[in-house]
């Protein structure tokens, strides 16, 4: 029987949602490992709407992470809910603005950021069943905050504004490159940095596969 892999999504598109070079990277990667993905998102609105075309932000528009995560999951998607998790045999979270606006407030409020709670009660679910977690891009900040009494060893690549406020919440910060992901043993975390780094589609792809690699050796 295949392992079902929670994916938690925060939209749909890298500057208010989820990263879908990144998503789809980890979706491809989970089905080419043998895993079945499961997508779940909060079902709550957007920060806000920005225009990926312009870069800036469409203040007549509200969007819910839910409806916009679905388009993605081409609508097999389902509400993000704690007792779900018990079915789940690991987590994804996928990077993008999207996880550092919706699935957290760490956009706007740096290392005091707060986890939605629906967020938070997943994560602790796959944790306290001993699960293990993947986390691309930005998203390592959720776990820094959550897991910040446990010193989590992360990676959000260089050594910038974003590796020492993971410092500041608690983590410790291991410096990679492309196509480099880092391994926490003892919470059972896998982090890659994806495009916190400049990239191209292929060292996306090949890194976000060698983290999902190593989560199908977790799993066995």
């Amino acid at each position: 029987m295949r392992k079902k892999v929670a994916v938690i999504l925060s939209g749909c598109g890298v500057y208010d949602g989820s990263e879908i070079h990144e998503t789809m990277a980890a979706l491809l990667a989970l089905d080419n490992h043998g895993m079945e993905a499961v997508c779940f998102a909060p079902d709550i609105n957007q920060m806000h709407v920005i225009d990926h075309l312009k870069g800036t932000p469409m203040h007549d528009e509200t969007r819910n992470v839910l409806v916009e995560s679905a388009r993605i999951a081409r609508g097999k998607i389902q509400t993000l809910d704690a007792a779900k998790m018990a079915e789940m045999d690991a987590l994804v979270i996928p990077g993008g603005y999207g996880a550092a606006k919706n699935l957290c407030n760490y956009a706007v409020e740096g290392p005091k950021m707060e986890v939605n709670e629906d967020v938070r009660k997943a994560i602790n679910a796959i944790h306290d069943a001993g699960k293990p977690i993947v986390s691309l891009c930005i998203s390592p900040v959720i776990l820094a905050k959550i897991f910040n009494e446990h010193e989590p060893l992360l990676t959000v690549g260089g050594y910038g504004d974003d590796a020492k406020n993971l410092e500041a919440m608690g983590a410790r910060h291991q410096i990679t490159a492309h196509e480099e992901y880092v391994v926490d043993e003892n919470l059972k975390i896998i982090t890659t940095p994806c495009y916190m780094m400049d990239a191209t589609v292929g060292q996306i792809f090949r890194g976000v596969d060698k983290a999902i690699a190593e989560l199908e050796s977790m799993l066995n």
